[in-house]
């Protein structure tokens, strides 16, 4: 095939068009990041209308029926739309960079993974519009979900299936990139904290989404053929999706979680001027908890009656996860012991997750205990835990990502002055909305009520949540505020904004190029950048000469793949009532999945090659602004 220059590609695309078929994995991880605030803004609605129908007793602002859809979607929205995309855009920007890569091991997966996601998401937040949202919590427990008049299941069990197909792609993406695609020099145990983090989180993807996907498979069977997996008139057990969930469920808080401790170890080191304390630790700590984590999901079935030997067992896999975690509490601190510390936003946001995660960390230790678990189970204690381990830890991790990597993005700071009316805004409201939840559980307030008679000492704990809830949603258009502050300033950073950068991705130009790398980088240690910088060298050694640069090419093949899935689920949603308008949304969307797929495998796509002249002329433009 003959070699196309860079030019020409450039021409290929351009406008929306560019980023409807890039395949390269910066502008990816700036889709997914901006898809996960999309949804995470539209979640923050959905908690603060939870949060205004409980401000006081008997208050009629949303029915029963209404505050089940509300609770449902709030979930589902932050944990599968808004927190795991969010965290898959930073995999994609930074990832690659920090292995020395100069892409991920198959861009056009990466970009079909995107759009699965995006379609998949669209599709279950289109039930607000059919008048049919979701209703049977975010766990979708049978009966509920199996209840022919429950129709909004049907678009939870379609859009998380698309969307879930997407995550499950990544995982295996990255799992392969880290793996096969580090520079020469970087050995696994080299590898900075983020990527570690990233592949382990990868490898709980590609094992625990599968039980997700059949659970969802025998929903939608239950559901449109009348299966009766989970009907025990019919020799069922609604138990079975339980355990199908959790087997999930559990292993996505570390799927989460541990990308945000990443995100804490990359940032600590650097603005404390001190290599990570106790890294072999931390990287053994990550694995454990990725293996230990598939071992406690019954802790959220305590209550279910599986009996006191398995009950047990659950709870001390539950109380040994801790263990792990206390590790990388303590290295943590360590690595701030003694530092030349800068607080920052980013910085701020990664201290004050140590003493908000680990309020989660020692009520989960309760929450392990069943017998105790009995009192807590269903109640607003277990709400207050879940939050302080999700959005102290998780949403916490974000923000600091957030601050830390947005220059190395889009080659624009966030105001560091709104930055921190944004964090004491958001740390104050956190605490000011689940620390009082946590003595609503333990006076007897259950989860998911629309309301409550008055007098039951609910009352006052209810109305400091709720104010907390909006001065998180203060914070956020602060944050919103910030980052529309950043793309309409003319000021651009250079590289190593920080000036403290340690690892790959600060040794880049800004903004950096699409090929990442011009010539392969030469890894001789843990925070290799960091080494260079204190041998008085200005760049990192280079394993390579310049050469031709393969590239591949952009795509709209994802785009109509995911397209095609997202018209045909909408046609089995309509089906539900044996219609020609479902039948036929059925087969078009098939039919342009199918000839995508087709289209994909014939025609003979070899990427394009960036001439070995243009790199030097990029690399001698870089060198004479004195930006590498």
């Amino acid at each position: 095939m003959a070699q196309t220059t860079a030019m020409q590609q450039s021409r290929k695309y351009n406008g929306i068009m560019d980023w409807i078929t890039t395949v390269d994995h910066k502008k990816i991880g700036i889709l997914y990041l901006f898809s996960g605030i999309f949804f995470l803004l539209l979640g923050g609605i959905e908690a603060l209308l939870i949060r205004w129908q409980l401000v006081k007793p008997m208050n009629d602002f949303v029915s029963g029926e209404t505050f089940n859809q509300l609770i449902t979607m709030h979930g589902t929205t932050m944990i599968f739309l808004a927190a795991m995309p969010m965290l898959f855009g930073f995999m994609n920007a930074v990832v690659p960079l920090q292995i020395g890569a100069r892409d991920v091991a198959f861009p056009f997966i990466n970009s079909l993974g995107f759009w699965l996601f995006f379609f998949g998401g669209v599709m279950l937040n289109l039930s607000w519009f059919f008048g049919a949202a979701p209703n049977a919590g975010w766990t979708a427990y049978a009966p509920l979900s199996t209840q022919p008049e429950a129709t909004g299941v049907d678009f939870y069990a379609l859009g998380l299936q698309i969307s879930g197909f997407g995550s499950l792609m990544a995982g295996i993406n990255f799992l392969v990139t880290i793996l096969n695609m580090r520079a020469p020099g970087m050995k696994l145990m080299r590898m900075p904290l983020f990527t570690w983090t990233t592949f382990v989180a990868s490898a709980l993807i590609v094992f625990a989404f599968p039980p997700l996907t059949v659970g969802l498979f025998m929903l939608m069977f239950e559901r449109l053929f009348g299966a009766a997996y989970f009907d025990p008139a019919l020799g069922g057990n609604v138990v079975i999706w339980e355990h199908l969930f959790w087997i999930f469920g559990h292993p996505e808080v570390y799927i989460l979680i541990l990308p945000a401790f990443g995100i804490f170890s990359e940032i600590i080191p650097t603005f404390a001027r001190k290599r990570l304390f106790g890294y072999t630790t931390m990287v053994f700590a990550t694995m454990l908890i990725g293996f230990l984590g598939f071992m406690v999901w019954v802790h959220h079935m305590f209550t279910v009656g599986l009996g006191p030997v398995a009950n047990s067992i659950f709870a001390v896999a539950t109380m040994a996860i801790a263990v792990p975690t206390g590790v990388k509490i303590f290295n943590w601190l360590f690595t701030l012991w003694g530092g030349q510390i800068k607080f920052n936003v980013a910085m701020l946001y990664s201290v004050a997750f140590i003493p908000s995660f680990l309020v989660g960390g020692m009520t989960g230790v309760m929450l392990s205990v069943a017998p105790a678990d009995y009192q807590y189970h269903d109640s607003y204690f277990v709400v207050a835990h879940f939050h302080y381990v999700i959005v102290g830890g998780v949403v916490y991790g974000l923000f600091a990502g957030l601050y830390y990597w947005f220059p190395l993005m889009f080659g624009k700071a966030l105001s560091e002055k709104l930055g921190y009316w944004q964090f004491w805004l958001f740390f104050i409201g956190f605490h000011l909305t689940f620390f009082p939840q946590h003595f609503l559980g333990l006076f007897g307030m259950p989860r998911r009520v629309f309301t409550y008679l008055d007098g039951q000492g609910w009352d006052t704990l209810n109305m400091l949540s709720t104010i907390g809830a909006f001065f998180m949603g203060v914070s956020t258009i602060v944050l919103l505020v910030a980052v529309v502050k950043a793309f309409l300033s003319k000021d651009r950073v250079k590289p190593d904004h920080w000036g403290d950068g340690r690892t790959l991705e600060w040794t880049l130009p800004v903004p950096t190029p699409e090929y990442n790398f011009a010539q392969t980088p030469l890894v001789k240690g843990l925070d290799t950048f960091w080494l260079e910088k204190m041998a008085g060298n200005k760049r990192v050694s280079v394993a390579e000469e310049v050469s031709d640069i393969h590239m591949p090419n952009n795509s709209l093949i994802p785009f109509f793949m995911s397209l095609g899935l997202f018209i045909a689920g909408l046609g089995a949603i309509f089906q539900m009532d044996n219609t020609v308008v479902g039948w036929s949304l059925i087969g078009f969307g098939l039919a342009m999945t199918f000839v995508s797929m087709f289209l994909r495998s014939w025609i003979d796509d070899h990427g394009y090659y960036i001439p070995k002249s243009q790199v030097e002329a990029d690399l001698k433009a870089i060198r004479e602004k004195g930006e590498q």
